[in-house]
C-alpha cells in the first residue's frame, strides 16, 4: 500500500489547531504525543512534539526565536539537521500507511519536506493577515496580563485601573508591525513552495469555510487523495465562544507599505483555493 503524508501547514493564529483538530476526530494520525493545551488554545495545539522540537532546534541553531515568531530566515539546513528530521520521517513511515502533522513552524521548511517527502499533499490553511495579526496581539498580551493579574490585590488594582490600558496601546504599536511582517514571511514560504508543486499535491483552505463545506474538503482527502477516515462534523471542535474580539491592526502599522504586501500575497494565495 502506498504511504500517504499530509502536511498541514499554516501561519500561526490561523486556525491550523482547529482544523487538525477536527481531522484527528475524522481518524488520521497526526502524532503520538502531541503538544498541551496552553493559553492561547485551551482545546490543545494538536502539534507533534517530535516534529515541534526538531523544528525548535534548527530555529535555535540559526539564532532565530524557537517560537518561529520572526521574518528571518533559515538559509540552510544543515546534513545533521537533515538527518533527524529524516529520522522522525523514516518511523512514521514503518509505523503508518497513513499520517500526517501541524506544527506552523513548518511553513519555515518547506522546501525541506518537499525534497524529503516528494509524495506528501499539502492542506494550506489561510486566514486575512489583519485578523491573524490581531489575534497575534492579543494572545501575547495576555501573557502581560496575566504576570499583573497575579500580583498582590493594590498591585492588581493598579494594573487593572490605571496602567492596563496604556501598556496595551503601547504593546500593540510595538508589535503589530513585527507580527505582520511574520505573516507575510510565512505566506511568501507557502507561495514559493506551492508554485514548484502539481496542482494536485495542494489545496488551500479558508478555515473560516470549514463550518459550511467541511464536507468538500472532507472529500477531496478521502477520494482524491485516498486518506481512510471517518467522517465528523467539523461543528463539533468548531467553538465560537473561544474567539476573541478583533482589533483594527491598521493604525498601530506605520510602514502602510506592508499592509499593501500583505494584502496583494493574500489576494495570490486566494488565487490558489479551488475547493
Amino acid at each position: 500500500m502506498q504511504k500517504r503524508t499530509l502536511i498541514i501547514t499554516g501561519m500561526h493564529r490561523s486556525g491550523t489547531s482547529l482544523i487538525t483538530h477536527w481531522l484527528a476526530k475524522c481518524g488520521m494520525q497526526l502524532g503520538e504525543k502531541m503538544v498541551e493545551p496552553g493559553p492561547g488554545n485551551a482545546e490543545g495545539h494538536f502539534e507533534d512534539v517530535e516534529f515541534l522540537k526538531i523544528h525548535e532546534e534548527i530555529l535555535t541553531n540559526h539564532n532565530l526565536p524557537r517560537n518561529g515568531l520572526t521574518d528571518g530566515y533559515v538559509d540552510a539546513v544543515s546534513i545533521y539537521e537533515k538527518e533527524k528530521i529524516k529520522s522522525i520521517i523514516r518511523v512514521k513511515q514503518q509505523l503508518y500507511d497513513q499520517w500526517g502533522w501541524k506544527d506552523p513552524r513548518t511553513c519555515m521548511f518547506l522546501d525541506v519536506y518537499k525534497e524529503l517527502i516528494p509524495d506528501a499533499r499539502y492542506l494550506v490553511i489561510m486566514r486575512d493577515y489583519r485578523l491573524v495579526t490581531s489575534s497575534l496581539l492579543r494572545r501575547e498580551f495576555k501573557t502581560v496580563d496575566r504576570k499583573y493579574l497575579g500580583r498582590k490585590y493594590l498591585s492588581r488594582l493598579v494594573w487593572l485601573i490605571f496602567r492596563r490600558a496604556r501598556r496595551k496601546q503601547s504593546f500593540y504599536r510595538i508589535n503589530a508591525e513585527a507580527y505582520l511582517k511574520v505573516w507575510i514571511n510565512y505566506t511568501s514560504d507557502i507561495l514559493a513552495c506551492i508554485k514548484k508543486l502539481d496542482p494536485d499535491a495542494f489545496v488551500v483552505v479558508n478555515y473560516n469555510m470549514l463550518s459550511e463545506e467541511d464536507t468538500r474538503v472532507f472529500g477531496h482527502l478521502q477520494n482524491k487523495w485516498n486518506f481512510s477516515l471517518t467522517y465528523s462534523k467539523f461543528k463539533d471542535v468548531f467553538k465560537e465562544n473561544l474567539i476573541g474580539q478583533d482589533i483594527d491592526i491598521d493604525p498601530y502599522i506605520t510602514n502602510k507599505a506592508l499592509l499593501n504586501q500583505a494584502k496583494q500575497l493574500q489576494d495570490e494565495l486566494m488565487g490558489y483555493m479551488s475547493l
